[in-house]
């Protein structure tokens, strides 16, 4: 028999950025609670929300848990019996602890011997019964990004809980949490329906929730939201701008969506758009409205969560609001377009980026100089615009528009630069060196604003492991992994051709000018870390692990020749039959060398076996050919190349003993061997291939 859970948190306002996750968290805790008591759920759980509750709705949950068969081994059969077969105190005792009698006691026999045990079927608790101890648990165990107490208690929940409604098959599963007892009543919208309703079973609810102006589904409240939102703009002629994290942060905001459309004083459009529609989106979570050529009207929308008795009080009431807002914004763009953006520069003086790492200047003045040190490596025509990006891409930080708006950072720096004149690649430089901003966000388009936010970047990770601020497997305050993940992204996107170690190690000798620091401890530390990273990229877009560390353990220099290698050595495995008597051969001679430190020297005089003779003649042939082919990054080919050598390799180990005692002959062939290790290692290790 399987019957409706129903269980609804009644609480405070809960931060819109939270719900989500929070019920993801509901629901996963809740399925994986009933599945660990062994009860069943067909179809699983379900979860929903608004700002004012939880809801966990199950349609199909068992009434009972499934019977189990419990076994329990007690002492071996010779202690618990004496030799007349008569039960000893060990027996009587283990007996009580599972409260039977000894008659029942049964015996099995395992590889240590004969034991006593006890083998009993357990029926099944009542669901109901089981979902008072199970729910309160449940419930205190949501993580939330912070949680808070109130009044004298200590259960800490994301807001303070009001009221909870559980119900199984109608009814009442009854517990406490937080002080609150759980009973068959709930509450409708704040304002538009707050009397308390009494609920019979999930039908009921879903009915009241309808007539009490609460929405609880979010994605039919999402829906809701951007529908009124494209009539309220309609009702202008213009068009809502889309923002899918507005549309999420406004539907967690409200139970029961109305849109109405607010107008500003057309003076406002003088400021910049992204001022305008920051001001608007980030702020006061209104949408911006476009017409039909896309450029800003003045206008909005705003949602509300009741439906207003007068719309144009609310309406006076938002736009109040955002003059205010718009106001403080001209003002402050007044104010920055005093000075130029360029003199800025010196007031980061007084801008600590991190105690030990010294001022925001102090730390442009180090990027700069790694910024230029790349473009003259890969772009030598850009080493002055670089140099000029780098000089201006921080300046806004000091600016009255981003100490307002702080993700304007890079955006007023691009605006402000273009307002004062610079050549347009530079401006778009000054912003484009902050994507991407989160791991999987977009690029920058620019090759300028690459190579200054490469540069950036590294000063900031070589900074930190050089004082010590590594990230640990639960922090990373810095967001290191991600700004080494944003370098590798765009070294790949760009195709830059960079030497990555010789990249870390310029950045720490430019640091190391002012800091005291091992840089090549430091420098090797980075570069783990960055092959860490390389790797997890590489593994999470389904390149084989064994092929990523067949390349990667032997260099990690230039990021897109090391990707052009794992898919030679990936095609080369997949479709020719050569892979694996070439793996077999190189690891043949790995176990052989290993422990062979040096150089390695070889006399074709002292060869005593004509395999010796064939494998040292081919791989002379072998090694230029291959040779050219890496040159000229043609692995693929060169791979096929060297397969020529596994059959020569097989047969010099069959016609000759490498040890030998004669030490110039033993030598002579471990240095040969030693030579076939080290270009083999120039394309793979291919010790590291499953085969």
């Amino acid at each position: 028999m399987f019957g409706e859970l129903l269980l609804e948190i009644g609480t405070e306002e809960i931060p819109s950025d939270y719900l989500e996750n929070g019920l993801r968290e509901l629901r996963r805790l809740a399925e994986s609670y009933l599945r660990d008591n062994r009860v069943q759920m067909k179809g699983g759980l379900d979860s929903y929300g608004t700002p004012r509750r939880l809801v966990l709705i199950g349609k199909a949950i068992a009434g009972k848990q499934e019977d189990t068969v419990q076994e329990m081994t007690g002492p071996p059969k010779k202690a618990a019996f004496d030799e007349r077969g008569n039960p000893t105190k060990a027996a009587f005792a283990f007996a009580k602890r599972q409260g039977i009698s000894v008659d029942e006691l049964q015996f099995l026999e395992t590889p240590k011997g004969e034991y006593v045990y006890v083998k009993r079927e357990i029926p099944g608790r009542p669901t109901k019964e089981l979902l008072s101890e199970v729910l309160p648990a449940l419930i205190g165990n949501i993580l939330w990004p912070k949680s808070m107490r109130w009044g004298s208690g200590v259960f800490s929940f994301v807001r303070p809980i009001h009221w909870v409604l559980a119900l199984f098959n109608g009814e009442t599963v009854a517990f406490e949490v937080a002080g609150v007892r759980s009973g068959n009543k709930t509450r409708g919208h704040r304002f538009m329906a707050p009397e308390i309703m009494e609920v019979r079973n999930l039908q009921d609810y879903l009915q009241k929730m309808n007539k009490g102006s609460v929405i609880i589904d979010q994605r039919q409240r999402e829906g809701a939201v951007e529908k009124a939102v494209i009539a309220a703009a309609k009702s202008v002629s213009g068009t809502a701008m889309g923002d899918p994290k507005l549309l999420s942060t406004v539907t967690n905001m409200v139970e029961f969506p109305s849109a109405i459309c607010g107008t500003f004083d057309r003076v406002f459009l003088n400021l910049p758009d992204p001022v305008l529609t920051t001001a608007m989106k980030e702020h006061q979570r209104y949408f911006p409205i476009c017409d039909q050529e896309g450029r800003l009207m003045a206008n909005f929308v705003a949602v509300n969560n009741t439906i207003a008795r007068d719309a144009s009080i609310v309406r006076k009431g938002h736009e109040r609001v955002l003059r205010a807002r718009l106001a403080d914004a001209g003002f402050f763009f007044k104010a920055d377009r005093k000075r130029p953006l360029a003199d800025r520069l010196e007031d980061l003086k007084t801008v600590i980026y991190q105690a030990e790492l010294g001022t925001s200047f102090a730390k442009v003045q180090r990027f700069t100089k790694l910024a230029e040190y790349l473009a003259k490596q890969i772009a030598p025509e850009m080493i002055n615009d670089v140099g000029l990006a780098a000089r201006l891409c921080k300046c806004d930080l000091v600016t009255e528009m981003v100490a307002e708006f702080p993700s304007l950072q890079g955006i007023m720096g691009e605006i402000y630069a273009r307002l004062d004149g610079y050549a347009e690649d530079v401006c778009l430089a000054i912003s484009d060196h902050y994507l991407p901003v989160q791991a999987d966000s977009r690029l920058p388009g620019s090759l300028i604003g690459s190579v200054v936010g490469l540069a950036d970047r590294m000063d900031s990770i070589v900074g930190c492991f050089a004082i010590g601020l590594e990230p640990t497997g639960t922090a990373d305050p810095y967001a290191l992994r991600r700004q080494a993940l944003g370098i590798i992204r765009i070294i790949r996107n760009k195709k830059i051709t960079i030497s990555l170690p010789d990249f870390v190690r310029k950045s720490g000798s430019i640091l190391n000018e002012t800091i005291s620091f091992e840089v090549d401890e430091a420098a090797g530390k980075v570069l783990n870390f960055m092959k860490d990273r390389f790797k997890n990229l590489l593994l999470s877009e389904g390149i084989p692990q064994d092929l990523i560390e067949a390349v990667i353990t032997v260099d990690f220099s230039f990021l897109n020749q090391l990707e052009e290698r794992i898919a030679a050595l990936k095609r080369f495995r997949d479709l020719s039959k050569d892979f694996e008597p070439l793996a077999m051969a190189f690891k043949r001679i790995m176990n052989i060398v290993k422990g062979f430190e040096g150089g390695y020297r070889v006399d074709p005089d002292l060869f005593e076996d004509k395999s010796e003779e064939d494998l040292w003649k081919t791989f002379q042939s072998v090694k230029d050919r291959a040779k050219k082919e890496m040159d000229r990054e043609n692995y693929f080919e060169a791979l096929n190349l060297l397969a020529g050598l596994s059959g020569p390799v097989d047969e010099f180990f069959s016609q000759v003993m490498v040890m030998t005692e004669d030490r110039r002959v033993r030598e002579n062939r471990i240095g040969m061997l030693k030579g076939l290790n080290q270009f083999f290692l120039q394309v793979a290790d291919f010790s590291t291939c499953s085969i």
